[in-house]
């Protein structure tokens, strides 16, 4: 358990996820890399590039900062200190509580990233330079996939998580394996009480 905790903070040094905007025009596709605090370039100038294109079809520019990279560092700083002390306690029903609040928080996370990359891709300025519709008439959006690759116009766009997600459920699949040890253990030993 304590393991699991330690792993989460994994998310502090390497990225939770990537967009990659591959296109005709760009030889070398355009990137942004998602970390816990932050947005980065995956290339030099990479989302100054794709603040430009985006202004044209009435995107906003993506953001030097946003409140989730003050919260999300926040949560996971406390999950990581609430995960040692239980480990440090020993109750595995209390590994297994962990692990459920860490799975409550990821789907959280994952929803809250797909409301922000709706919004980003949909709330367009009315009066943007370009404008696409759908074949029904309706105005275009351009929202990255959440997961997975998408043909957005001339663009295909690839979104995956990065090394710090895998950080991240390496921590949790840990906590389940403590969780799993834990239970066979006291299973073990009440049988032998019994006996």
């Amino acid at each position: 358990m304590l393991l699991a905790s330690l792993s989460i903070l994994g998310l502090f040094l390497f990225p939770l996820w990537n967009i990659t905007l591959e296109a005709p025009q760009y030889p070398i596709p355009l990137g942004m890399d998602i970390y816990i605090n932050d947005f980065a370039d995956a290339n030099p100038h990479d989302i100054k590039n794709i603040n430009l294109m985006n202004h044209y079809v009435g995107m906003k520019y993506i953001p030097e900062s946003i409140p989730e990279f003050k919260i999300f560092p926040a949560v996971i700083i406390t999950m990581s200190i609430l995960g040692l002390l239980i480990g440090l306690k020993g109750n595995y029903k209390w590994f297994l509580g962990w692990l459920i609040v860490m799975l409550i928080l990821a789907g959280a996370g994952i929803y809250d990233f797909y409301l922000w990359e709706h919004d980003y891709g949909h709330n367009l300025d009315p009066k943007a330079i370009m404008k696409f519709t759908n074949p029904d008439g309706s105005i275009m959006g351009f929202q990255p996939p959440l997961f997975g690759s998408k043909d957005i116009l001339n663009f295909r766009a690839h979104s995956y998580p990065q090394l710090g997600a895998y950080f991240l459920a390496f921590g949790m699949f840990l906590a389940f394996i403590a969780f799993w040890i834990g239970k066979k253990e006291k299973t073990k030993i009440l049988n032998n009480e019994s006996n």
